[in-house]
């Protein structure tokens, strides 16, 4: 089992991965002295294909223990859904000395972490992620939410996890889609990182789709100490932080006016193709590099599918995303690998441009 240490001065916790090691739950909780009373918030979809793992683990190893499945999604990614976790911490007589476990992926993570953040106004939480995307990106940090209407997390918190227990073994059984939707993420903190990493994921993103133990191991290693550095710096995000919202704003866009038929970590990867267009248009970054930065999306080519899309409605999803400021919608842009720039803006008729380049790159 390794180790990376966020070292944060509200909350200070670590993230632990490795292979198998989900049997080691039990005794990290004990060690760190957290609550026995336990309630688990579990990906129905996951408990189905590993529900002997989890009731091995969980099931009779604390002085209370029960859960709830959920179905991992954006329409469920609710305030509904998050009454129920709520309702049923309530009548099966959970109170403060409570610890709510998360096992899923990132949109289970967000409910669990928001629910443990409000219900008797914040008990201690765990992370397990079992997907890709969570292990590298949204497991970490503390960013909890859910979605109200068509604007994606505008409910939430940031409120973070007593630990995180990344078990790559749990990867083993995703579909190809969700792979691809950790690949996504995993592109964007190629872009963060610098240019030996881009290299290293350029080089081996087939690994990635393969799940190779090794190269598994070091993009997770990778992804989660650069995002463990920027949120060490900047929880809240009041600046450094912003730099992970790389094509995000692109991307939830893309999502909501898909009606959420492609999944986040599909969408990110359409909107990386944005705003690496929208930055070459607006001077930050050159052509040159744009073609080599390209290299790595186009290796999603074949993976990704638009049928349809409207831009402007795509450009009016982004005008309500909850990063902007005075009614501007505000950019991460890149300039090279290492090096982007926040809160830019850009003319509406090159951001449409932009929307367009990314999403018929990937246009059936």
């Amino acid at each position: 089992m390794k180790k990376i240490n966020i070292e944060l001065k509200s909350n200070p916790y670590e993230i632990y991965y490795g292979s198998g090691i989900f049997k080691d739950l039990n005794k990290l909780i004990k060690n760190k002295n957290l609550p026995s009373n336990v309630f688990a918030v579990i990906d129905s979809g996951f408990y189905s294909k590993w529900k002997s793992t989890i009731e091995k683990n969980l099931s009779g190893k604390f002085s209370k223990y029960d859960f709830i499945k959920i179905t991992p999604n954006e329409k469920d990614k609710s305030l509904k859904t998050l009454e129920k976790i709520l309702k049923k911490l309530t009548t099966n007589n959970y109170s403060r000395d409570t610890l709510i476990i998360s096992i899923g992926g990132g949109i289970v993570g967000d409910i669990a972490g928001f629910a443990a953040s409000v219900f008797s106004r914040g008990v201690k939480y765990i992370q397990v992620p079992t997907t890709l995307l969570a292990a590298v990106d949204s497991s970490i940090g503390g960013k909890t939410g859910v979605n109200l209407e068509h604007t994606k997390n505008i409910v939430g918190s940031i409120y973070q996890p007593e630990f995180v227990l990344i078990d790559t073994n749990f990867l083993k059984t995703l579909p190809r889609e969700e792979i691809l939707c950790g690949a996504g993420e995993i592109i964007k903190y190629a872009y963060l990182t610098d240019e030996k990493f881009y290299t290293y994921v350029l080089k081996n993103i087939e690994q990635v789709f393969a799940l190779n133990k090794k190269v598994i191991e070091k993009v997770i290693f990778e992804c989660v100490n650069f995002k463990g550095s920027v949120v060490e710096n900047d929880e809240k995000e009041v600046g450094l932080r912003k730099v992970l919202n790389l094509g995000h704003t692109f991307a939830h866009g893309i999502e909501v006016e898909q009606n959420h038929k492609i999944k986040h970590g599909k969408a990110v990867v359409v909107g990386l193709a944005s705003a690496l267009y929208l930055s070459n248009k607006v001077g930050l970054l050159k052509d040159e590099k744009l073609k080599r930065y390209s290299l790595l999306i186009n290796k999603f080519k074949s993976e990704i599918k638009i049928n349809s899309y409207n831009k402007h409605k795509i450009y009016g999803i982004m005008q309500r995303d909850k990063k902007n400021r005075n009614n501007k919608i505000k950019f991460v842009l890149l300039k090279k690998t290492g090096e982007v720039i926040l809160d830019c803006e850009a003319e509406r008729n090159l951001v449409l441009e932009s929307i367009e380049y990314g999403l018929n790159l990937f246009a059936k």
